[in-house]
């Protein structure tokens, strides 16, 4: 790992994901999180401080990049809830099948590097009729916009973490979910990294 993936990268994603519109994402999504919670791609623990305790039993996240793990721990104690975080990426989740009520996936499949492997592992891990929260920007209904998430999008992959501005979040969680809700549209600022998709899927 190079000093700018030690250090910038973690400083960078707590401010750009923790901006006021993305919060108030979170916050209106992740309180319907119940059960056994595994959330996918926790980076420095934004959604932490927004589940209900009172409806979660336990709460695995996952994320690759352990240099943001402690950051999300002291969230999570500040926030009075127990977290088990693990250095492990989505496509290989290390849970038995039907283990899960919910997950949670936020500003995560832009990243991650074989999405389609890791919505499967998500619905592996799903008990039958659990429920898939997720919040991710992704590429954008007109082409003007997606031209320049296609022109950026090799500049945002380096210095972002290996996040893509364009992938086509709808239709790959509909490889794997049957979508029950579904909320899309530009947050405030820059439009090539502001089209946000949220809703449920099962």
């Amino acid at each position: 790992m190079n000093p700018y993936e030690r250090y910038v990268l973690p400083w960078i994603i707590e401010h750009s994901c923790g901006v006021g519109p993305i919060q108030k994402k979170r916050k209106a999504l992740i309180p319907r999180a119940h059960g056994r919670v595994l959330e996918i791609g926790v980076g420095t623990g934004h959604n932490i401080p927004f589940y209900d305790r009172e409806r979660v039993t336990r709460l695995i996240a996952l994320d690759p990049a352990e240099q943001m793990h402690g950051r999300a721990r002291k969230r999570a104690a500040e926030a009075g809830v127990d977290v088990e975080v693990l250095g492990v990426s989505a496509e290989g989740i290390p849970l038995p099948d039907d283990d899960v009520d919910t997950v949670v996936c936020t500003f995560t499949l832009c990243t991650i590097p074989d999405p389609a492997a890791a919505l499967r592992e998500m619905r592996r891990v799903l008990t039958p009729g659990g429920e898939l929260l997720f919040c991710e920007h992704g590429a954008a209904p007109t082409e003007g916009v997606r031209k320049w998430q296609r022109r950026f999008n090799p500049i945002q992959n380096r210095i972002g973490g290996g996040c893509n501005l364009d992938r086509d979040i709808p239709a790959l969680l509909r490889r794997e979910f049957s979508m029950t809700e579904l909320d899309a549209g530009y947050m405030p600022g820059p439009k090539i990294a502001g089209y946000l998709y949220s809703g449920a899927a099962i």
